[in-house]
């Protein structure tokens, strides 16, 4: 009977530390050719794992416990192991990869080719590629609505999102935004997307369903990626020529605070508990940790050179 219950115990125990593992922070150092493995409880890197290829974008598959990291110079993603913090594999696109994002039942994944004016959808099984859809020119940021039954591309240079039908894998519309948009979010209910605009210097936001245009916000210098907190009453937008983070309203579509940060500050992602809000910055080779209640950086974390971190890098 001892036997038996202690061998309960310890599976519980076991059941429980898996589920309340601390998420992890993983940052591309597109000159390093490597990803910097933060663990976000002790706020120090604890791993770092070579990608070649000049490693960019970041997507998160929770079911499947991969991490995908595109590689502009290497024509395609890396595959990474969440847990065991190693490289499975790379897989080959094709052109330039940058944005990278996957499906919310982990079963596809997405990669943007710059050059090609393209997305193509792979298969988490064994990627085996599905479906290539053209899109606009220079695709970048892209984003999955919460019921993952559509697929936001931002096209810089033709300054439009386009809105994919994940079952169809067919363009079902394509608005214009402000000048250049790159990095973009959509809010957990699938109700607003918000898009970076580099050019315009500004933020626009569409109804995620219609595409239709609600508002224009102006923000830093050169925005470049835009990550939502506090359930989603705040939005945080990286401006790149300011190196601060513009903090928005998502009530008033105000901005209502500036944030110093490091220098030409780009990806950024929300931690799990929707208050610490992670900023990965390029020239300064490190990651800004902010506190979404006070506004304020309460830590910076020392990575590897050339920290981009586009996409959602944070496990949950």
């Amino acid at each position: 009977m001892y036997n038996r219950y202690s061998f309960l115990a310890l599976t519980l125990l076991s059941a429980l530390s898996s589920v309340n593992a601390d998420p992890h922070a993983f940052i591309t150092n597109q000159l390093d050719n490597s990803v910097s493995v933060i663990d976000t409880q002790t706020q120090q890197v604890v791993e770092t794992i070579k990608v070649e290829g000049k490693p960019a974008g970041v997507a998160v598959n929770l079911p499947l416990k991969q991490i995908y990291i595109s590689t502009p110079e290497g024509g395609g993603f890396a595959v990474l192991d969440s847990e065991k913090l190693t490289k499975l594999r790379t897989v080959k696109v094709g052109g330039a990869s940058l944005g990278i994002t996957a499906d919310r039942k982990g079963e596809q994944v997405f990669v943007a080719d710059w050059y090609e004016n393209s997305v193509t959808v792979f298969d988490t099984k064994n990627f085996a590629k599905q479906k290539t859809i053209t899109v606009g020119k220079s695709p970048s940021g892209m984003a999955v609505s919460p019921d993952n039954r559509w697929l936001y591309v931002a096209n810089r240079i033709d300054d439009s999102i386009s809105q994919i039908d994940i079952r169809k894998l067919a363009i079902r519309n394509t608005t214009k935004v402000g000048a250049h948009p790159f990095g973009i979010a959509v809010d957990s209910q699938g109700k607003r997307l918000y898009s970076a605009n580099v050019e315009s210097d500004d933020v626009t936001v569409l109804d995620a369903r219609s595409l239709k245009r609600l508002a224009t916000i102006k923000v830093g210098a050169r925005p470049y990626a835009v990550a939502l907190a506090s359930n989603d009453k705040l939005l945080f937008v990286t401006n790149q020529d300011d190196s601060t983070v513009s903090v928005v309203d998502t009530a008033t579509l105000k901005q209502i605070e500036v944030i110093t940060v490091g220098d030409k500050p780009e990806g950024i992602s929300t931690h799990p508990d929707d208050q610490h809000v992670y900023v990965a910055n390029w020239f300064d080779n490190n990651v800004s940790v902010i506190d979404a209640k006070t506004l304020q950086v309460v830590n910076t974390i020392k990575t590897g050179e050339g920290s981009r971190a586009f996409g959602e890098f944070i496990t949950p």
